[in-house]
């Protein structure tokens, strides 16, 4: 989980801790007078202690109650420039209405003036947007969005020609032309001018030949709306090539493929900021990806595809309440319903409350009776939920109606895999986890959990080696798949290596009571039975199932141990 406290926001949001610390009276602690208070009994009041909480709030992921505390500061601090980037930064992560007012304070910060450039539009003064998109910086952020922003205040205000003008020179030039050619594309047809939006949308789609979301609309209604159906069909057919999980609303797609998806200029720009979102996003930038999410939902509520990115991203950090909030306003009606559907399951699920995400399940699976992936999620929740022969027989209905099963589909034969090792069917188990490493072969959870099984059970164990291995050259810092690595090594023997492996495996994820009850078990064969009997107490203190209790007490009170404990070696 990616925090806020990782910010790296550069120039956009110069936080200053020292200036905003410089605002608050502080402690006399340094002072050796009479009636100084030691540091250890200061409690921070006031600015000082507001501030404190709103930094604490945003380091746990919190905008909108770091917003409350640091809006309380600046009501008694109203001067203090910190502050003020402070607050203005949390309510626009946390979608306050006063985050307008602080943009006007901060002339000089490209995110104030994308939030002004917003105010401008939905006001209509479209020449005053344009003036603060000319003005935002040409480098760093801004610099993909000033020419698609300059181009749809343009539109905006009438004058089609002088947008296309703006952005003519860059979709038709080097480097990544195609994000400007889709929306010079959609002002041409917008304007009416079908050739120019033919050849823009050509250019596009050459130069961005991995679909997505809404390339794919905005294409398919191209096509469907010059009477191209089968080019409509296949533009969307190709989008859930690339993420079959939009297989579920392709036929929704398709009947709304005759509309127009960008009706104006304000939803145009809302496009820009989505697309920003989505790249910003594939590098892992959630906390720039947040804000552009933001402010396009600022110009068109109801962009469904941002609300889902955004309740991805909430969802991600554990605000599951929040990502709930962010789903809400989703019609039944949308075309997109379903994945959003979809993703209130899961957050759901997540949040434990498995009665309402069964009941979700229940009503999308009646609700799309010739979709796999409605019976694939139930399969999901009934194995979270332990119901591991009902999650086999959901899986296997799901599967049952996989024409093709391709690589993007290996993640239901490794759950159902799972089910099955859970029930004991080894068998079963097994022929599942090698069709999803058929289907992926390099896919390093698949090949990690096979290759524990095997090691598990003493089997196979040289190529249980080198498969786990493989995983764990993908994933170096993954606890589970490090601890799988350690307790092969162990179990052929390795015990010098094993306990080295098992050491890292614990550093990486500390409190999962199998990896530390592993590592006891390695310190055993080591000879090191003290510290063996430390990581057989502290992985019971980590929840374990009831079997691994039983087994880990066992290990205690075995006659080596029990001298350890009575403290003879």
């Amino acid at each position: 989980m990616r925090h806020l406290r990782n910010l790296g926001l550069g120039s956009l949001i110069a936080l200053s801790v020292l200036s905003a610390c410089a605002a608050a009276d502080p402690p006399a602690a340094a002072s050796a007078g009479a009636g100084a208070v030691p540091l250890r009994d200061y409690t921070p009041s006031g600015v000082y202690a507001d501030f404190l909480a709103g930094r604490f709030a945003l380091a746990q992921s919190e905008p909108a109650a770091a917003a409350d505390a640091f809006l309380k500061a600046l009501a008694a601090q109203p001067n203090d420039p910190a502050l003020v980037r402070q607050a203005f930064f949390a309510a626009v992560l946390s979608g306050r209405a006063a985050a307008a007012e602080l943009a006007l304070r901060l002339p000089d910060d490209p995110v104030a003036q994308l939030v002004l450039v917003g105010q401008d539009v939905r006001a209509g003064n479209w020449g005053q947007a344009e003036q603060r998109c000319e003005h935002l910086p040409e480098q760093g952020l801004p610099q993909l969005l000033r020419p698609l922003l300059i181009a749809w205040t343009q539109a905006g205000g009438g004058d089609a020609s002088a947008a296309l003008a703006t952005l003519r020179p860059l979709a038709d030039g080097r480097g990544s032309p195609g994000i400007f050619a889709l929306h010079a594309g959609m002002i041409a047809d917008l304007a009416g001018l079908r050739n120019e939006a033919a050849h823009a949308y050509g250019v596009s789609q050459t130069d961005m030949p991995q679909m997505n979301l809404r390339m794919a609309q905005v294409l398919a209604s191209w096509d469907a709306r010059t009477n191209h159906p089968a080019a409509a069909q296949h533009v969307l057919a190709a989008l859930v090539e690339g993420a079959p999980d939009m297989a579920i609303a392709l036929p929704a797609l398709e009947a709304a493929s005759g509309v127009r998806v960008v009706g104006d200029a304000p939803a145009g720009m809302a496009e820009a900021y989505l697309s920003l979102a989505g790249a910003l996003r594939a590098q892992a930038s959630d906390d720039y990806a947040m804000i552009m999410l933001r402010l396009a939902l600022d110009l068109r509520p109801d962009l469904t595809a941002a609300r889902i990115m955004a309740a991805d991203i909430l969802s991600g950090e554990r605000r599951d309440a929040a990502a709930l909030r962010m789903l809400a306003p989703v019609a039944q009606s949308d075309t997109l319903a379903a994945l959003a559907d979809m993703r209130r399951i899961n957050i759901l699920l997540q949040m434990g409350q498995r009665n309402a995400a069964m009941e979700g399940v229940n009503r999308l699976v009646a609700a799309y009776p010739d979709s796999p992936l409605p019976l694939i999620q139930r399969g999901d929740v009934l194995r979270q939920t332990e119901q591991f022969k009902a999650a086999i027989a959901a899986y296997s209905a799901g599967i049952a109606r996989l024409a093709h099963p391709g690589a993007d589909d290996w993640p239901v034969f490794y759950d159902r895999g799972i089910a099955f090792e859970q029930v004991h069917d080894s068998r079963s188990a097994e022929a599942d986890f090698r069709t999803a490493l058929r289907l992926a072969p390099d896919q390093p959870y698949v090949l990690n959990y096979l290759g524990y099984t095997w090691a598990n059970k003493g089997e196979h164990l040289t190529e249980a080696l080198h498969m786990i291995q493989s995983a764990s050259e993908k994933r170096p810092n993954d606890g589970a798949i490090t601890d799988s690595l350690g307790w092969v090594l162990l179990h052929q023997g390795h015990v010098a290596e094993a306990v080295q492996v098992l050491q890292r495996a614990v550093e990486q994820d500390p409190e999962d009571p199998t990896i530390n009850g592993h590592l006891g078990d390695a310190y055993k064969q080591a000879g090191r039975l003290l510290e063996a009997q430390y990581q057989w107490r502290r992985a019971l203190t980590l929840n374990p199932g009831p079997e691994d209790v039983a087994k880990l007490e066992s290990k205690l009170q075995t006659p080596a141990t029990a001298s350890v404990a009575s403290g003879r070696q």
